[in-house]
């Protein structure tokens, strides 16, 4: 599917995230969300990024959320807004995991944003971004967006020095997030 031109009329809804290493802001990741093939993950995503979506009267989302795997060479997974890389949050079901819509988006080069699951139909919160074209997702993982500006902070993200189970030794936040 070409995509170019995102900025530029596409319907499609555009999303930011800021973030830092070690407390330092390290630049911002922009991203352009398939609404109009994946529009369920495609919203999910969306309002997990602006906070619209509130529980308790706070909103729920991925401001101060981190990044809690990053393997070089495959991808970076953050976004789990409850733990540490075992929670699930979503903006359906009240709150619970979704379906996976359909597998039309391919992870055929880095800067895939695409949903992280333990199985089928457990989306919610967590998602990874590709650093290399990762073909064997292709059918397992919803990919429902790309990276359209800052695939250098991707790497940068990708690169930091980590620890078991690929965790950073070193914080990696969202300290920011919306929708342009």
């Amino acid at each position: 599917v070409d995509r170019e031109g995102y900025l530029d009329g596409s319907a499609n809804p555009v999303v930011f995230l800021d973030v830092s290493v070690g407390g330092q802001g390290v630049g911002r990741i922009v991203a352009e969300l398939y609404a109009d093939v994946v529009p369920r993950t495609a919203e999910n995503f969306r309002q997990l990024c602006t906070g619209e979506t509130r529980r308790g009267g706070k909103p729920v989302g991925y401001k101060n959320a981190t990044f809690h795997r990053c393997v070089r060479d495959y991808m970076i997974q953050g976004g789990d807004i409850s733990t540490n890389g075992s929670g699930v949050t979503s903006i359906y079901n009240g709150g619970a995991c979704f379906e996976d819509e359909n597998f039309n988006v391919q992870h055929d080069a880095p800067g895939v944003l695409s949903m992280f699951n333990t199985g089928e139909h457990t989306n919610g919160c967590q998602f990874l971004i590709t650093t290399v074209a990762c073909p064997w997702l292709d059918g397992k993982n919803v990919a429902f967006g790309r990276v359209r500006e800052g695939m250098l902070v991707v790497h940068k993200l990708e690169n930091v020095p980590v620890g078991p189970n690929a965790a950073p030794t070193l914080p990696c936040v969202i300290t920011e997030c919306g929708e342009m």
